[in-house]
């Protein structure tokens, strides 16, 4: 599998989209917002740039993608008027694999530009936007020429499936049942990645600046846990038995495998550290049901659409996992099953949800560059 090729988000504006069904990570950027403005009232305080340069990694598409980017501004805006300073012109990258819906955000910009204004009645500095396609896990932008980076919920995807992992069989990710070789090898493949990011964003990011970055997670050291695992162990079931039933061959089975890391606060801690072009500020943990609509989510402040809130949590959960695993799920087992898988996902959601409290942990990085 060619990662860079495959791995994204299904695009467009369909019911099976990313940008109608990426509620849980809405609300993951809420959670999260303290860091970054924490974050971007440190670095505009100590540097006053006349120009800040931003780039959010993984941006995807839909109504996400200019949360954090509005979100920013805002902050910036009022520090500008608290200071008695003009605004600063907005340099803003919004970067994603080739692969990703660009078309969708170009055709979004007016529209945010023009919320934008509406919202910020005493006036915002001028907004420069562009789209970078490519991988993070490689340079990007020209040497020291950004003030803040941000990555929600895209570092955990790795840059291809760990090698030696041939053994897997019946799981598609690091599972309960996974040989200790498959832990060590996803693990090994996470430092390798999440170090060279660093050591390339070190080289893109001014001395000072900060980047926030989220990660979906686990609490525990134990790669094996089901707080990162269970959600995939699921739907490999649902896979296991359409193998069973020979809808599909055991060996395409055996042979998939997620290219994914969740890591714990300690092993993202641990990376930083040792690769050394950047200083800790704050590492925090926090969860969000698998279902967006739990927890008194409602509609009215999420701006998505309302046709789901009625429906279990195990279809809630089955379509937001369709918005980002069915790419990879066409281009190994092919388009005609997809209907199937995730029909029998659902159900076995539902039948999982109903029986104990599911829930995603978010680890996010709040880190400064070193002089």
């Amino acid at each position: 599998m060619e990662v860079t090729q495959v791995l994204r988000m299904n695009g467009g504006m369909g019911n099976t989209s990313y940008a109608n069904n990426s509620l849980v990570q809405r609300k993951v950027l809420a959670l999260t917002k303290p860091i970054r403005e924490e974050a971007m009232t440190k670095l505009y305080r100590k540097m006053l740039p006349k120009s800040l340069v931003i780039a959010d990694l993984g941006c995807s598409s839909g109504p996400n993608t200019f949360f954090v980017v509005s979100e920013v501004i805002k902050t910036v805006e009022k520090l500008c008027r608290e200071l008695n300073h003009q605004s600063p012109e907005y340099q803003v990258f919004l970067n994603d694999l080739p692969g990703n819906d660009f078309s969708n955000i170009f055709r979004s910009l007016s529209s945010f530009k023009d919320r934008l204004s509406h919202e910020m009645v005493s006036g915002v500095g001028p907004c420069f936007l562009f789209g970078v396609p490519g991988s993070f896990y490689g340079r990007l932008f020209p040497s020291k020429s950004f003030h803040f980076v941000h990555a929600s919920y895209s570092l955990q995807w790795l840059s291809q499936v760990p090698d030696g992992v041939e053994n897997n069989k019946g799981n598609i990710y690091m599972a309960s049942t996974s040989p200790s070789n498959v832990l060590k090898a996803y693990y090994q493949q996470f430092q390798k990645d999440f170090s060279f990011f660093l050591e390339c964003r070190a080289k893109e990011v001014v001395e000072g600046g900060y980047m926030v970055l989220i990660f979906l997670g686990r609490k525990s050291d134990d790669p094996s846990t089901k707080e990162g695992c269970l959600i995939w162990e699921l739907m490999a079931k649902a896979l296991n038995d359409m193998a069973s039933m020979g809808i599909i061959k055991e060996g395409e089975v055996d042979s998939f495998n997620i290219p994914q890391y969740t890591p714990s606060p300690s092993e993202v801690e641990r990376v930083v550290v040792k690769e050394g072009s950047f200083s800790i500020n704050r590492v925090e943990v926090s969860a969000v049901n698998w279902n967006a609509y739990d927890d008194g989510w409602n509609t009215e402040n999420s701006k998505f659409s309302e046709s789901e809130v009625a429906r279990d949590g195990g279809y809630n959960v089955a379509k937001c996992m369709r918005a980002v695993a069915e790419p990879l799920l066409i281009s190994h087992f092919g388009e005609s099953v997809i209907e199937e898988v995730f029909r029998r996902y659902q159900e076995i959601l539902t039948d999982r949800m109903s029986k104990e409290k599911t829930e995603f942990i978010n680890v996010a990085l709040s880190v400064t560059r070193n002089a």
